[in-house]
């Protein structure tokens, strides 16, 4: 199949990597010093010197007949992109970030026939524009919206499931992963573990993320983070206190605060002055 995965960070260079292998032709679009890289490897290089051989532009060809446009770009980076895409002659196109937004701006810019979302249990970096990636095979594994891609996803290694509801899923994410993510940040900038204050503090906007979901009319899902959501507080702080003592999550922060703080900002947004525990550990 021609895909096209606009925004080759770490996410979407695991699935260009992935598809590559699995025989697709795939082209990664990308910007700044990532498609410099790409222009000179002509292809997804993983850290222990495995190639993928990738198609490179600077920017989605609209008249291409794309199988798929797969867009891992942030959040707050899909406007730029949204005009290309809705513009674009492909006849799937998947969004696959986090978000707390309504599902449904997206969809009218693409037209409902084409519209998919998912999201990437997979646990990617890129250093020196070498991708190390851990893909999730078993228990909660990729969520996506369409079950034709889900088996072409899991055909090339990563596998994936039909969500019903992915707003829901979405935004359960979004509520329990703002604080860790405001964690690790803290423990990369400090190059030390939170104090047990900050821990329940961040614990306290996890569970007011949560009432926020419910609040809205979504579910908690999937089925295990029903069971997390019911942890008591401190319970949860012990869980982000002993996590940002461990070398590989304080790792994690190097990406910065940008997406938990976006995260943020659309909850608040969703309902204002009801946030105030999120605020408190907004980045």
């Amino acid at each position: 199949m021609k895909i096209a995965i606009v925004g080759p960070g770490g996410i979407g260079s695991t699935f260009a990597f992935q598809l590559s292998q699995a025989g697709h032709e795939v082209t990664v679009v990308a910007r700044g010093k990532r498609l410099e890289q790409l222009q000179r490897d002509e292809a997804i290089v993983s850290a222990a010197g495995k190639r993928a051989a990738v198609r490179v532009s600077a920017a989605l060809d609209t008249a291409t007949a794309w199988d798929l446009v797969l867009v891992t770009v942030l959040a707050p980076q899909v406007d730029v992109v949204l005009p290309a895409l809705a513009e674009s002659a492909a006849r799937t196109v998947m969004f696959m970030f986090n978000t707390f937004e309504p599902l449904g701006r997206l969809r009218d810019a693409v037209g409902s026939a084409r519209f998919a979302f998912g999201f990437p249990a997979i646990l990617a970096t890129l250093e020196d524009g070498k991708l190390t990636s851990k893909i999730v095979t078993r228990g909660m594994v990729t969520p996506v919206t369409d079950a034709a891609w889900a088996k072409v996803f899991t055909d090339a290694g990563i596998p994936a499931v039909v969500h019903p509801d992915m707003e829901s899923w979405l935004r359960t994410h979004a509520a329990l992963v703002v604080p860790v993510m405001v964690a690790t940040v803290m423990a990369h900038e400090r190059k030390a573990g939170v104090s047990w204050t900050e821990a329940m503090g961040l614990a306290r906007a996890m569970e007011e993320g949560l009432g926020l979901v419910r609040r809205l009319g979504n579910s908690i899902t999937p089925e295990p983070m029903v069971i997390l959501s019911r942890l008591p507080t401190p319970a949860v702080a012990t869980l982000l206190w002993t996590l940002s003592r461990l070398p590989n999550f304080r790792k994690l922060g190097a990406a910065g605060p940008v997406e938990p703080r976006a995260l943020i900002d659309a909850m608040d947004a969703a309902a204002p002055g009801q946030t105030p525990a999120l605020l408190a550990i907004r980045p």
